[in-house]
This record gives structure tokens, sequence and C-alpha cells, in this order.
């Protein structure tokens, strides 16, 4: 796994030498622990259908692969549902784009993940950004899928015809892994056995010579099944630097990646179920200059249990394997910095979740998770104003987390009216911390490795009603808090986006939220569903990136982040006709007495943001959809000096049937060509970067049913 990175550098100490020595050991342990994991999973399926066979010869129907059953309180801090026919018709191909469709929901840039850092690929919700740090709880199945280190969220290894639906629900705290959930939680579920043909394969060919790749074959194995597949993608990439800012030095923004997925769902005796899944990836990409190159990687194990009847199980265990390297190109000289070789991480946790029989009025759960990750950077700096672009120093810095949680929580419903409330206490714990820095000749230069260990208890809860006024209105109110402990990469790690430096802080300490909302839900038919909710959400010891200067960030605490607005959503299916949209407007101010960025807005945050879906289909003839998405201004930094333009794109997508099982594929992004600024820095010198400009895309998809 770091042999390719690690590689260039020979002539590091012995210090360094040991230090990749047992990294590369522990991947070499894990990718063993992968195939290992591979062969059980077989083994299990494999046992497991004999016995089936032996002991139940008419096992019960049941949809296989999928979770337990929502709690019947999840309506009530308005949940957004994005189905399988959507995650199939987007123009990109991608799950962060498809998030968009929730108005409200950024990934700090603009840029989706064939032109964005990998570290800076996070998940946030109403308008509480303004770092590159995910303050939205991501899962997938279950499984929270924040890097150990970055706390960014893998995109490009997430791909949307693998998933069965996502369900988004915006406001913080709440269940499992509740410590992180400060802006809502984004549940992503894989396919389930219904939602699998036998084989399913795609081909697409793109502008600038962009080619993806898919193929996913699900075959069943005695009273379960398998699911194999894999994606791969590369492209030359646009140009991010707007014509007049090009330099020689300038690239495009290539890239090539490939994923792959196996996922084993064994049926156990009664109503459960194990399943299990092997996610490994792959990710490289160019950003803006020539030798600016960023490459990720990460292998991921997961087991889960559930059990359905009298008393219901979910439990949860997860190992994940993630890497990062990143080299960082002068915008003066054009020559390389920094070279971030090597971010190991590595993330184990958990979780058990228990629901027992309590009445047909109650659903009560109760349960425990945990976290750990433990990361290190190690980097070389460069001499940029020299021709010879010499090595000056070497640096590593390292750290480890810990969260352990205990929940509990209970849906009551009277009648038409519906009450729910939880609680969760959790102790986190920053550990192990330190940095070093030494020459090239391995003479140390600097050690700090007295960071005290802090750790801490916090507790939280959620409360909120839905009342049924009729069968066409609910009303709903909820109430809740959350934390957020900074992650390794903001309290270890400095970064530079050309040509400003953000320093890491190690004296950071947890984000606090507390929040309202109230809401009105209106159904007047089947296929028909309208809301609106208005919240009021306040984020104290909010992590935002501090301007020093005109060239230099820090990450600091800030007194809060206040954010009140209004949501609006409406779904509706008027025979073969589907439209769907939803629509933000957010009001977000920092609090911070006494300084300058009292009353400003938090960076990469918009006030109003939408998005509207129409999708007509026939049942053997075309499938096309269109999408509209706005986004408004917003300021790329904290002191509210470089804006952001607003965008509106439109995307189309159609599919038409040329024979049984075989089909003609058509996307295109930014129909109109919309020149969409992700990033703007007016000083010292102007820098910007821009998002995809139209891309057309033409391929065929194959299925063949079961």
């Amino acid at each position: 796994m770091t042999a390719r990175r690690l590689g260039r550098n020979q002539q590091g100490s012995r210090y360094d030498l040991v230090l990749r020595y047992d990294i590369s050991l522990k991947m070499i342990n894990f990718r063993r622990l992968v195939v290992k994991s591979a062969l059980s999973c077989a083994m299990l399926l494999a046992a497991s259908t004999a016995v089936a066979q032996s002991t139940s010869p008419s096992p019960p129907i049941i949809v296989l692969g999928r979770a337990l059953a929502l709690p019947p309180g999840t309506p009530v801090y308005g949940e957004t549902v994005i189905d399988a026919e959507r995650l199939r018709t987007e123009a990109s191909g991608r799950v962060e784009d498809i998030l968009r469709d929730v108005a409200g929901f950024s990934a700090f840039r603009r840029s989706d993940s064939r032109s964005a850092n990998p570290s800076a690929q996070v998940a946030n919700l109403r308008a509480l950004g303004g770092n590159a740090a995910s303050r939205t709880l991501v899962l997938l199945d279950g499984v929270p899928m924040a890097d150990p280190f970055f706390g960014s969220i893998p995109y490009s290894a997430i791909v949307p015809s693998r998933l069965s639906a996502i369900q988004v629900a915006r406001g913080g705290g709440g269940g499992a892994f509740g410590a992180g959930a400060v802006a809502g939680t984004i549940a992503m579920a894989s396919a389930t056995h219904d939602d699998l043909n036998l084989v399913s394969a795609e081909a697409l060919s793109g502008s600038r010579s962009a080619t993806e790749l898919s193929a996913t074959i699900s075959p069943d194995v005695g009273t379960g099944f398998v699911s194999v597949s894999g994606r791969y993608e590369r492209g030359d990439g646009f140009d991010t630097t707007p014509i007049g800012q090009r330099v020689a030095a300038t690239s495009p923004a290539r890239y090539a990646g490939w994923s792959t997925s196996l996922r084993a769902v064994v049926p156990t005796s009664g109503q459960g179920e194990i399943q299990a899944r092997i996610l490994v990836y792959r990710d490289d990409r160019t950003l803006r200059f020539q030798g600016a190159d960023s490459h990720a990687e990460g292998q991921d194990v997961s087991v889960r249990l559930i059990q359905r009847g009298p008393w219901e199980v979910d439990a949860i265990a997860y190992v994940q394997a993630r890497n990062f390297a990143n080299i960082t190109i002068s915008s003066g000289t054009y020559r390389k910095t920094l070279d971030q070789r090597n971010t190991p991480a590595l993330g184990l946790g958990g979780k058990l979740e228990l629901r027992p029989p309590v009445g047909d009025d109650h659903l009560l759960r109760f349960g425990f998770d945990a976290r750990r990750a433990s990361g290190d950077v190690s980097e070389d700096a460069y001499n940029a104003s020299l021709a010879t672009n010499p090595l000056t120093e070497r640096r590593h810095s390292q750290g480890k987390q810990l969260t352990v949680g205990g929940f509990i929580e209970d849906d009551w419903t009277i009648s038409r009216l519906l009450l729910t409330g939880g609680a969760r206490l959790d102790h986190w714990t920053i550990s192990d911390a330190s940095f070093e820095r030494q020459n090239v000749s391995g003479v140390l230069l600097q050690s700090l490795t007295d960071y005290p260990v802090r750790a801490s208890w916090e507790a939280g809860g959620r409360v909120g009603a839905l009342w049924k006024t009729t069968d066409t209105f609910s009303l709903r109110a909820a109430a809740y808090t959350g934390f957020r402990i900074p992650t390794l990469n903001e309290l270890y790690r400095s970064f530079t986006v050309f040509p400003i430096t953000t320093n890491a802080n190690p004296n950071l300490v947890p984000e606090r939220l507390r929040g309202a909302e109230i809401g009105i839900d209106f159904r007047p038919e089947p296929g028909f569903e309208m809301g609106l909710t208005a919240f009021d959400n306040r984020l104290n010891n909010a992590i935002a990136n501090v301007s020093i200067s005109n060239i230099v960030r820090e990450r600091r605490n800030v007194s809060a982040i206040e954010a009140q607005g209004l949501e609006f959503s409406l779904s509706a299916r008027v025979e073969r006709f589907v439209v769907s949209g939803s629509y933000t407007y957010s009001f977000s101010k920092v609090r911070s007495p006494g300084t300058v960025l009292d009353g400003l807005d938090p960076a990469q945050t918009t006030r109003h943001a939408g998005s509207a879906t129409l999708s007509w289909s026939s049942r053997r003839g075309p499938l096309v959809a269109v999408t509209l998405r706005y986004v408004g201004r917003q300021y790329e930094d904290d002191l509210n000096i470089d804006r952001l333009p607003d965008a509106l794109t439109a995307d189309g997508f159609v599919r038409i049937a040329l024979a049984h099982g075989v089909g003609l594929t058509g996307r295109v992004e930014n129909i109109f060509d919309t020149p969409i600024y992700t990033r703007r820095i007016t000083s010292p010198i102007l820098s910007e970067d821009l998002g995809a400009p139209r891309t057309l895309w033409i391929g065929v998809k194959f299925d063949v049913g079961r």
C-alpha cells in the first residue's frame, strides 16, 4: 500500500526507515485480513446454506440485504429519502452530486470528486460548514465512512448503482455513532437482493477522453446471495484554471481510479441474516499544476448481524485502512514545496443495538458504539525558490482518538400522536500525539512529545413529536444536541492551497450543537408529498479556518456559528411523470465577540440553494430526466472578502431500450456550460478555480435478470 509513495525517499533517517517498515507491515497484515475476510465470507455462506437447507426447507420470504426497519420517530426530524430510481439517473453518476438534491447539502467546495482534493471531500448540511471537516455523519450499511484521519468521505468509492436508497435526516444527535452528527445523518443502504439483477454492466465514453466502466454480478448462493461489483474511471480532465490565469505549468484536472466491492448476505436461523462487505478503492488526481498529484486508497471490511423477531438485534463490527498522499506545487515558481508522501490511518469500530418487545405502541432501542481512529503524517518540505528544488526537512506527526458511547431511544405512538426521545452519553479521548522535524541529515530540529492526553464526557439527546392532525396534514417539532471532536487532520496537519497556508492547531476543543425545528407535512394523496421546516441551530466552539494574514490561516475555535433557515421539499408522481425538488434559505453567522469575524458569514456557506428533477418513463420506451440546481453566492474566506458568484446549472439523462436487457445511455452535465467558481483568492494574487464544464456521455447498459 505504501511502497509506491515511500520508494521515492531512499535517503531517509533510520527513524524514517523504521517507520516505513512498521507502516508497511501494518498494511501487509491488513491486506491479509481482507483476503481472510473474503474467504471467511465464502465459507460462512456455504456453511449457513448447508444448515438452512437441512433444517429449514421452507425459509421465510424476506428481502435479503435490508437493515432493520427505521424507527417510527424518524419522520419527526424531517427526513428526505433518495430512492433507487433517482440514484440511477444522475448525469454525473456521482453520489455527491445526487446528495445535492437535498438543498443545504454541501461538500465544502462546489467541485465533485473528479476535481477536488480528496482530503476536502466532506458532508455538511444547514450552512454549518466553513472548513474541510464533515459535520454530518455519513453511514454505509450502518458503518461510518469518514476517513479516520481527515474526516473526509471517499465519494469516488461509493457507486450509486450499488445502493438501494439514501436517507437524509437534518439536525443533530441521535442513535448509534451520534458523536459526529451535529448537522445531520446521511444513511446509505446497499442494494438488496430484490434491487439487483443477476448481471449488470455499463460502458460509457465521455468528453475529454473520459471512460467509465462498471459491472456487477449477483448470483444466488443457497438461501443467500453474493454481489461482486467493480468500477473503473479515468479522464484527461478539464482546466480548472480560468484561461486568463493559465501558465505553462497549468494542468487539467486529470483523474483515474477504481473501486471494487464484495457483499455477501447469509440468512441465519429464524429471521436473521449476516451481511458482510469488503470495499477496496484507489483514486489518483492532478489538480491545477503539473506535478500537483494526489493519491488516496482504502480497504474496508465490515460484518453486520441483523436479527428480526420479538427481540431485534443490529450488531456491526468494522475495520478501515486508508492512505493519502499529496504534492503541493508553488504558485510562484511551480516547483514542489511539500510532499505529503504518506498518511496511513486505521479505523476500528462497532455497535450493538437491541430492540426488546415492549408492546405495539412503543419501539425501544438501546445499545452502545465505539470508534477508534489512529493516523500519522510523513511529509518532506522542499525549497521551491531554488532551481534545484532541494529537500530541506522531514516532518512526522501522529495521534489517536477513541470515542465510546451508549444510547437509548423510545418512540411512543398514541393514536395520531407520536412522541420520540433519546439520550446519549459519550466518553472521548485524544492521545499519543507527537510532532517531529528533522533536517536532510537526520538531525532532530524539533520534537514535541508532551501533548497532554485529553479526555472528557459528553451528554446529549433529542426529543420530538409528530401529530397527524388529519390523514393529510402532520405537524412536527424537535430539539436536539450533539458534539464533534476535532479530527486528527485539524489537530496535527497543516496544508496549502495556493497561495494560502492553513496551520493545524493541537489545542482545538470539541464542537457542541444545540438546535430546534418545527415543520409541517402535506400529503393530499398517495404519491404527493410536501414539507416545510423552520430550524434554529447554534454550533458552539465551531472550528473555523481563521485568517492570520493574507496568506496564512489557522484552525481555531470561534465562539459559535448560528444558523436559522427554512427548508422546503416536494415530490409528486403523476402517471409516468415524477417531480422532486427542494429549496433552503439559510441565515448563518459567525459569533465571535471582540473579533473581526463577529457577524460575518461562515466561509463556504450560501443562503440560497435549490434543486429540482423532472423525469418521465414508459414501460418499454425511454427514460428521460432533467435536473436543475442553483447555489447562491458565498464567500471563499472567513473575512468575507472573496465572493464566489451564484450558479444555475442543468443536467440531462436519457436511457433508451434497444433490445431485451440492452439499453443506450446518454448523459449531459452542465448543459449550458455555466461557469461554476469553486475557489477565489484575490490577494496577494488572483487565483481561481472552476467546476466541471459541459460534459457529454454516451454508453451502453446490459442487464440479465434472475
